[in-house]
């Protein structure tokens, strides 16, 4: 199927405006896509992209095709120059709406979706130049059930790769039941079926080392980094026996809360209770090749739902750890062995879930915490932590001074605690650094109420802050954030080792310093600042 130009030439011309738009550079620099200027050769074939600003893009390109619950295989080659000009097809998903905040701080965007999604798309400074840029592919959030690869117009890598001299890469892959249902125990055929969405991304990684050279890229120098979902699929990755070698870098954000795998005995009793659902016996599996996308997810959910009760631990969609293509927990009691020599950052926001995610926005309006006395912000943190709240206000002044009082209430207690697991276990294993961050920058969009909530880094770390102000404000503090992040992330892809111009020196985090960067109007580097906070919330 990939083989086929399925964009019609009208439609590729309507997207050109808008994608031109959206890419970040002002309206009046020139975008030229020609067979003349922007065609490189990859393994399946030529493509032709577009140059605008300086920067080269390729978008849509397929590195991978399957059919339903199987392995990848590579793409079939085709003859002629194919154009690589629209985004391709996302994966479905279970509801084509927001799946990550209020559009106001995450303004999203969505394609056509098909099962037939394993499309990335490249960013690049230059194409068959000889360079050997660091690459920096992107694994996009939404758990392991929704999202895309361009989904967040902050995912946009053009800015990313003309500030820091990087080929930038994100990736569409297998998500929900297309990705996880693990089939496993109805024969070979299906050994790998719950790894699906998983071998995605391996063969996209396997893409990359094959084919960047032609885009300026170094196959030997990738750093893999994502967010939330994407944070949780970094961490899978490095515990995939089929990525070794393919990155040598990782980064999570926001992506530590919850495992990266799940058990097989609960995969598999998902599977079972599908083909229940559907009506169908284990003898009958081929037949959910045919079955509707939203049928079969309709019975997938269900199961899900119904799994707890028949003995499933995990139910839901992940990775499933099977013993074969991902032996043990990546970081289960301790990182496996395969992440020993691979330099990690990790980090959160402050207030992940806290504020606009799960609460109306109008609400956080309407009561600002900026307008609480400390009075009114000791009575909500009473509301909040009981007995705690005097120990978790003494802990979060000593934490981060430069906040008042009223934020203490808007902490995150669930995932930064995964975060200092993982953390303080990547200390400990002999081998490379690992980096602590924190984001504390409060956009003043609506008067500051959203704080720094699950998603609001993802702009200043793609040098976006410019591109998407209903986020940030657009103001010279974001801005000069977006430069340090974004130049930071560059130069721990370009050499493992976080640094940027305006930003103290990052020690590497041990479990005795527990060094960590926050991030903010004025960014500093902290010992340790959250595990008392943590222990006095009660989560850690």
């Amino acid at each position: 199927m990939h083989g086929k130009f399925k964009q019609a030439a009208l439609a590729a011309l309507l997207m050109l405006s808008w994608i031109a738009g959206g890419a970040g550079p002002s309206m009046a620099s020139e975008f030229r896509a020609s067979v003349a200027e922007t065609v490189v050769k990859t393994k399946a074939g030529s493509l032709v992209g577009a140059v605008d600003d300086g920067v080269y893009q390729y978008l849509g390109v397929p590195y991978a095709q399957a059919k339903r619950f199987m392995p990848p295989t590579e793409v079939k080659p085709w003859e002629g120059i194919r154009p690589a000009v629209t985004y391709g097809e996302n994966c479905f998903i279970p509801m084509m709406r927001s799946v990550a905040g209020d559009e106001l701080f995450n303004p999203h965007r969505y394609m056509p979706m098909s099962e037939d999604c394993q499309f990335l798309n490249v960013w690049t400074p230059g194409i068959n130049d000889g360079k050997k840029r660091p690459v920096m592919v992107w694994i996009h959030g939404g758990g392991f059930t929704n999202g895309s690869g361009i989904e967040l117009t902050s995912y946009d890598g053009h800015n990313l790769s003309k500030k820091g001299d990087v080929v930038v890469v994100t990736l569409n892959h297998r998500l929900n039941v297309l990705g996880f249902l693990d089939l496993s125990a109805y024969g070979e055929k299906y050994k790998h079926s719950g790894n699906a969405s998983v071998a995605d991304m391996v063969a996209a990684l396997k893409w990359i080392n094959q084919n960047i050279e032609a885009f300026g890229g170094d196959a030997q120098n990738v750093t893999i980094f994502g967010q939330s979902g994407g944070g949780y699929k970094v961490r899978a990755l490095m515990g995939t026996p089929s990525a070794k070698g393919l990155f040598h870098k990782a980064i999570v954000q926001s992506g530590s809360r919850v495992s990266s795998v799940t058990d097989q005995q609960s995969s598999r009793k998902v599977a079972e209770l599908t083909l229940a659902n559907l009506g169908l016996t284990g003898e009958q599996v081929d037949k959910l090749a045919d079955v509707d996308y939203y049928t079969l997810l309709a019975a997938a959910e269900k199961a899900l739902k119904d799994a707890p009760a028949q003995g499933a631990k995990d139910a839901r969609w992940a990775p499933v750890q099977d013993g074969d293509y991902i032996p043990e927990n990546p970081v289960g009691e301790k990182w496996v062995n395969q992440a020993k020599d691979i330099p990690l950052m990790v980090g959160n926001v402050l207030n992940e879930f806290e504020t606009v995610i799960t609460k109306k926005v109008g609400d956080l309006v309407s009561d600002n915490k900026n307008g609480w006395s400390d009075d009114k912000a000791r009575s909500k943190l009473a509301e909040r932590f009981s007995e705690k709240a005097e120990a978790v206000a003494a802990t979060f002044k000593a934490a981060y001074p430069e906040k008042r009082l009223a934020d203490a209430y808007f902490i995150d207690t669930r995932f930064r605690p995964g975060s200092i697991r993982d953390l303080d276990l990547k200390a400990k294993q002999s081998g490379a650094p690992v980096y602590s961050y924190m984001f504390t920058f409060e956009s003043p969009v609506l008067d500051g109420v959203a704080m720094a909530w699950h998603c609001a880094e993802i702009p200043y770390v793609f040098a976006n802050a410019a591109l998407v102000k209903t986020a940030t404000g657009g103001g010279a503090d974001a801005l000069a954030l977006s430069d340090k992040m974004s130049e930071a992330w560059v130069n721990f892809a370009r050499d493992g080792k976080p640094s940027a111009k305006g930003l103290p020196d990052w020690p590497a985090y041990t479990s005795n310093s527990g060094a960590t960067m926050i991030f903010d109007v004025q960014s500093r580097v902290a010992s340790d600042p959250d595990r008392k906070l943590m222990q006095a919330a009660g989560a850690l």
